[in-house]
């Protein structure tokens, strides 16, 4: 059913994308486990990482700038927050791309933090569901201020590095940019901490209609926000807010949730609690909604940095 039928309802992407449960036993299972090789294909890559002890206050979604907590009252008043900003880039890749070109190609990505300020956390991988964009990968970064991010868009070396070593190996692609509030600690706004060195990132994307943009969009976003607050114990980190690039993507809202385990992604995408939300909230305003996740492989993190060191 497609996503974007003004006719059909709007399903939820994660109802849409979600398997069948694993066994409670497994849900947090040593992750260490389930990487045991260092092929690209399947896998993503992540640095820089810490779970949210207090939750985020999320910032309005209707780009005015003010900021509101969940149900309109503080997580914690006395935890202080850090606005940043999280920047989002989606590649539909060619069918031909060989595992060798692919590796090239997320290579260079990876490696752009090293060659140019601004980017303070990042991770990368192959999409590993089918999706209406047909998106076949994601690049996440955080930077700590718009105007990071702005010279970091125009720096030339990271424009050679999307002409010399992406494009060549896509036929399109989009971006998503927004601002959200993190704990104002070191391990909360860069993103470090054993916790963010496995796991699975999920980016979900919203579409909503011109007359839902205001106080219909912005409950909406809040109960998500709300949402990931009760089902922390299985989430490291979310972020939510309103898409603020000036490209060419539909997108009008976007959240990228960090989960511990594969199992804890299916579990909260599964609830009822969260199938509820989206029915009541988001459906009657959503005309097209998009969800990606990738795998974050340490062993690969590891490969990756001796590459670096040799």
């Amino acid at each position: 059913m497609p996503l974007c039928s003004h006719c059909l309802p709007i399903t939820s992407p994660f109802l849409a994308l979600a398997p069948r449960l694993s066994s409670p036993s497994k849900l947090f299972a040593s992750p260490r486990s389930r990487f045991l090789g260092l092929r690209m294909r399947n896998k993503g890559m992540d640095i820089f990482l810490r779970p949210r002890r207090h939750g985020v206050r999320v910032r309005s979604s209707s780009g005015r700038g003010d900021n509101r907590t969940v149900n309109n009252a503080p997580v914690d008043r006395f935890v202080k927050r850090r606005k940043i900003v999280e920047h989002v880039i989606l590649l539909q890749a060619k069918v031909e791309l060989s595992d060798v070109d692919e590796k090239d190609m997320l290579d260079f990505m990876y490696t752009s933090q090293y060659h140019m300020r601004g980017i303070i956390a990042l991770s990368l991988g192959r999409v590993e569901d089918s999706n209406v964009d047909n998106i076949t990968h994601a690049v996440y970064m955080r930077f700590q201020r718009r105007e990071d991010l702005a010279r970091f868009s125009a720096n030339p070396h990271f424009l050679e590095v999307l002409k010399e070593h992406v494009f060549p190996y896509c036929y399109g692609s989009l971006s998503v940019d927004f601002e959200s509030e993190v704990e104002d600690d070191m391990l909360s706004i860069f993103r470090r901490g054993e916790e963010f060195n496995y796991g699975v990132e999920c980016v979900l994307l919203i579409s909503v209609f011109e007359a839902s943009l205001g106080h219909a969009i912005e409950d909406a976003m809040l109960a998500l926000q709300s949402l990931m607050e009760e089902f922390r114990s299985i989430i490291v980190q979310g972020t939510i807010g309103s898409n603020f690039s000036n490209g060419d993507s539909e997108y009008t809202h976007a959240a990228i949730i960090r989960f511990y385990t594969l199992q804890a992604f299916e579990m909260f995408r599964c609830s009822p609690k969260y199938k509820d939300m989206w029915k009541s909230k988001f459906q009657p305003i959503t005309k097209k909604s998009l969800l990606i996740h990738f795998t974050v492989d340490p062993v690969l993190l590891l490969f990756l940095s001796k590459i670096l060191l040799m």
